[in-house]
Parts: C-alpha cells; structure tokens; sequence
C-alpha cells in the first residue's frame, strides 16, 4: 500500500509539473494550453510512451471535478434573470444549432452503412460543443465580459439542458429497454432541471445571503460542497453533472458569486488540466489510424456547422460581424457530452468502428477548436473583417451619383 502511494504520488507530481511546464510554452507562444495537454494525455496513456497506471484513476476522479468547476465558474458570471431572458432569447438559435450539426452526423452514420442506432449516438456526437473546453478558451483569451459570450453561454446552455433529455432517450433506445422505462428517466431528469432553475430563480439570493463572505475558508468549502454535491445528484438523477454546476453558479449573486469567483480560479485552472489530460489518457493512439480521414471530413463539416450556428445566433442577437465571428469559432470543440454518448455505444455493442472514429473526431476539434478560436485577435484577420464590413456598408449606403 505504500509503495502504491509513494508512486501514485511521483506519478501525480511529474505529470501537473510537466503541465506547467507545457502551459508556460503554450503562453509563450501565444497558444492556448488545452491541446498541449491533450496530446500530453495521448502520450502517457494506454498505448502511449510512459502508461500512468497507478494514478489513472485519481486524474479520473480530478477529470470529473474539473467539469464541473469550469461549469459553476461560468454560472457564477451571470444571474438567474439573465439566464432566463437568454435562454428566451436563444431557442431559435438553439433550433437551428440541433439541425445544423445533429443531422449532418445522423446521415454521415447513416451512409457509411452503420444503421439507425448509430445515426441516434453520432447525431449527438456532432450536436454538442464542449462547454468545459470552450469555457476555458474564453477565459484564456479574455473574453468571458465580451458581449457575443453570453449568446455563446445561451447556446451552450441549451445543449446542456438538451441532454437532460438526449440521454434518457438514448440510453432506452440503446438499451432496449422500451417506452415506458425511457419516458419515465425522461420525466425524472425534466422535473429535476425545472426545480433546479426554480430554486436557483426564486431562491438565490437568500442562498447566497446564507454562505458568509466574512470566512474565506468557510465560503470556499461551502461553495465547493454544494456545487459538488448538486452536481452528484443531478448525474444520479441523468441530468447533466456539467448542467447541475452551472445552475448552482447560477444561483450564487452578489458578494458570495465575486469571492466564489476568486477563490475558485486557482482550483479550477488545476482540475480543468487534469481533465484535459485525461482524455487523452483513455485514448489508445493505435486505433486511431483507420477512422481518422472520415473523422477529420466529420470534423471538417460539423465545424463549419458550428461557425455557421454561432454566426446566426450572434446576428440575432444584434452583434457585429467580429463579435459574429467569434461566436462562431469559439463554438467548434466537441468534448465530455460526445465521449459520454460515444461510450454509452460501446456499452450497448453499437458498432465497434464508432468509439475510435468518435475519439478521433473530438480530439480533431478539441485540438484544433482552440487555435482557431485565435483567429480574430490576429491582425490580418481584423483587417480582412474591417474590408468586409466596409464593403457592407459602402453596399448599404451607395454614394449618390455627380449631377
């Protein structure tokens, strides 16, 4: 037992002093560090150069709190009432965003022969953006006070609560289980949601009224707690962990939400690395090769999808085409919900080709979704979106002719 201990610790200490070591590099160079510590996860999990065996467990367990941090952080950004007028203001985009990127994957299945069931699970693979992933990026590049962010939030909120309803479904379908059990888990996770937004809309303030500010370590472990223990229930319940963070963000108001914010930042930036990192771990590089043209063309058409989302919604939204543009790019990661519905494929013996092709379709987009996600803040970009709108505008408001 301690010798297990003593390597799990040199296992733990190596990898988050590597970490740094890769984030620094990654700052240095003006790249975000997610895919560095993605292809970190690739390089020392199964099938890669140094197997973390003992401590693989520990950096799934810290994966999990790693969601679920970045998720209450971004709740904690945003008031009840703002999420309530976004999310009224954002259905059509999330419509729209459900048609543009689902179907694409439901008929890529679909011609490749894999069948009706498949079609259901790869819908959901392209459907969902990563809301842990893409909340990184926006704090990493600054942009969480940006005023196209909450059209992404409300985007991204709306896919998550879409799942409350997807996994349900899916898993009775997969499962075989029939009607009435699936509409049953249905029923369970929509009644859970709506009590939760109640609660956190009706009730926020006295909660945030009964967390002290005046104790920083008191307020960090409640906090930590009831954001933790939310989230736990709401994964039992087959709502979303990442939804149940999110509304306890929500919940918090005033005060409490800005300390939260302050004293949580640290612990977050830790577990999000480590839930980068383990991605990459459960991934075996070897059975990559054969799926990785058709999940880079998957890829390809389903971030494109994605820009064009983004770009509608913020249009919507009365956003300008810069900020258009960077809703759009921001949205391109896939992350947890896609590995959690390709998994529950494996689970049920969907066909076998569809994990490996749903990982490599992820990291594509993980890892590429961040550097894109640069492009606006690079000048040459501004000046190409400057001549456009320009060009728009002389379009729109025509010089009268010499008399």
């Amino acid at each position: 037992m301690q010798h297990d201990t003593t390597i799990l610790l040199i296992e733990i200490g190596a990898l988050l002093f590597g970490l740094g070591m890769l984030g620094r590099i990654g700052r240095r160079f003006g790249l975000s560090p997610i895919p560095l510590y993605l292809l970190a996860g690739l390089a020392f999990g199964s099938g890669g150069i140094v197997p973390l065996s003992a401590s693989e467990e520990f950096i799934g367990i810290g994966a999990q709190i790693g969601v679920v941090l970045l998720l209450v952080m971004l709740g904690l950004e945003y008031s009840a009432d703002e999420l309530v007028d976004n999310l009224r203001a954002a259905a059509p985009a999330g419509l729209i965003d459900m048609l543009l990127n689902a179907l694409p994957g439901a008929a890529f299945a679909l011609l490749l022969g894999w069948g009706w069931q498949a079609a259901l699970v790869l819908a959901g693979i392209t459907w969902v953006s990563s809301s842990g992933v893409i909340a990184k990026v926006l704090g990493d590049l600054g942009r969480v006070g940006n005023r196209e962010t909450p059209v992404i939030l409300s985007v991204l909120v709306i896919e998550d609560l879409a799942m409350a309803f997807y996994l349900p479904i899916a898993t009775a379908v997969l499962a075989g289980s029939g009607l009435i059990p699936g509409l049953t888990t249905l029923g369970v996770a929509v009644v859970t949601v709506v009590a939760v937004l109640v609660v956190a809309i009706r009730y926020g303030g006295e909660i945030s009224r009964f967390i002290s500010v005046k104790d920083p370590e008191a307020l960090l472990l409640s906090v930590l707690g009831l954001t933790l223990f939310i989230a736990g229930v709401a994964g039992e319940l087959k709502v979303s962990e990442a939804v149940g963070a999110f509304l306890v963000g929500i919940a918090l108001s005033g005060p409490v939400a800005h300390h939260a914010t302050e004293m949580l930042s640290p612990l977050r930036d830790l577990f999000a690395a480590v839930f980068f990192v383990f991605f990459g771990l459960s991934t075996d590089p070897a059975d990559m090769p054969g799926v990785l043209l058709p999940a880079l063309g998957l890829a390809v058409l389903t971030m494109l999808t994605k820009v064009l989302t983004g770009y509608l919604a913020a249009k919507r939204a009365g956003i300008a085409l810069p900020g258009r543009l960077r809703s759009g790019l921001a949205l391109m990661p896939r992350g947890e919900f896609s590995v959690v519905i390709a998994g529950l494929a494996v689970a049920y013996g969907v066909d076998a080709r569809l994990a490996p092709l749903a990982t490599a379709y992820v990291l594509i987009t993980v890892v590429t979704g961040p550097m894109l996600a640069r492009l606006p803040d690079y000048q040459w970009f501004k000046n190409l979106v400057r001549k456009r709108m320009a060009a728009q505008a002389a379009k729109a408001n025509p010089l009268p002719a010499p008399e």
